[in-house]
């Protein structure tokens, strides 16, 4: 099967689990006072779908969703709902430090049209195997598909294989976003879980885990160009290396930053430079210092300039 056709066979299989595909952990445009401009929003998130993604995820950590009140995080999914023209395009980020309040605010996106959540684990704390189950088993409650989020480097809980393939036949979640670096986990979920799906979480191991079998990617730098990463990604699914190695060698200095401290202000500084609206960082994010500025800086230019958009 060629890339196009498997882009094809993608957006099928979207239409039916839309946590799959191309799914943009969108970064949120803010004003010179630091304000949201929702607007703006609403047009990178209609920007981002016509030029090759299937979806958007608000209110990510790209989308700084720690540092928005609960009126503007609302606002938000509102607003991605209404721009993508379908709200099963949509996954808000429902993370919170407390079960309760991640459980409403997976009722608030239900309420908003929304067609599923992401959800990190409990992490107020280092939180063992019951906490995590009885976390996920609330939020599941509110009744959307619930995408696990394994971070365990900021959050400091490890979604093993061994408890996701636990979550999953508990019936809390369909999928999980992927995120330690370890490409080899994708095989051992594969074999303890096989029904559920495996989505790419750092754009810069996005051809190991597409070549592993993933199904899906949430992803940071199509923020940027999203068109290169939409190519880069169905060519890779596609197992088209003749397509996917050149432009994934061509991106990777920049999908690195996706992996780094400092990728709120890396990938807002790329969509600045690509002309789209990034904008300045809510504390305590401050602006990039002129070391990090100096890599990202040069490597945005040398997509650009190569055509990538």
């Amino acid at each position: 099967m060629t890339s196009a056709q498997t882009a094809v066979s993608a957006r099928s299989s979207t239409a039916r689990q839309p946590w799959r595909g191309i799914m943009v952990a969108t970064a949120l445009p803010l004003r010179e006072d630091l304000s949201v401009d929702y607007d703006a929003y609403g047009a990178h998130v209609r920007w981002l779908i016509d030029n090759g993604c299937d979806g958007v995820v608000p209110n990510g950590s790209l989308g700084e969703y720690q540092t928005l009140t609960d009126e503007e995080r609302a606002r938000v999914v509102r607003v991605a709902v209404e721009a993508a023209g379908d709200g099963a395009r949509v996954m808000p980020g429902v993370a919170a430090y407390g079960s309760a309040e991640s459980r409403r605010w997976a009722e608030q996106a239900a309420e908003a049209g929304a067609g599923s959540v992401l959800l990190l684990p409990p992490n107020a704390y280092r939180a063992d195997e019951t906490a995590v189950r009885a976390h996920y088993g609330e939020v599941a409650r509110a009744g959307l598909p619930v995408v696990a989020y394994n971070n365990p480097i900021d959050t400091k809980v490890d979604l093993t294989p061994a408890l996701l393939a636990e979550l999953h036949r508990d019936g809390s979640i369909v999928a999980v976003k992927e995120f330690s670096g370890d490409v080899r986990r994708a095989y051992e979920i594969a074999e303890l879980a096989p029904e559920l799906d495996l989505l790419i979480g750092a754009d810069d191991v996005l051809l190991e885990l597409a070549l592993a079998g993933a199904v899906g990617w949430i992803a940071g730098y199509p923020n940027a160009l999203p068109a290169a990463c939409a190519e880069l990604y169905h060519a890779a699914v596609a197992g088209d290396l003749t397509t996917a190695v050149p432009l994934y060698r061509s991106l990777h200095s920049l999908l690195r930053w996706d992996s780094k401290t400092e990728f709120v202000q890396s990938i807002k500084l790329s969509m600045d430079i690509a002309g789209r609206p990034g904008g300045p960082v809510r504390p305590p994010r401050a602006p990039l210092s002129g070391e990090i500025e100096a890599g990202v800086r040069p490597a945005t230019e040398k997509a650009l300039a190569e055509g990538l958009r």
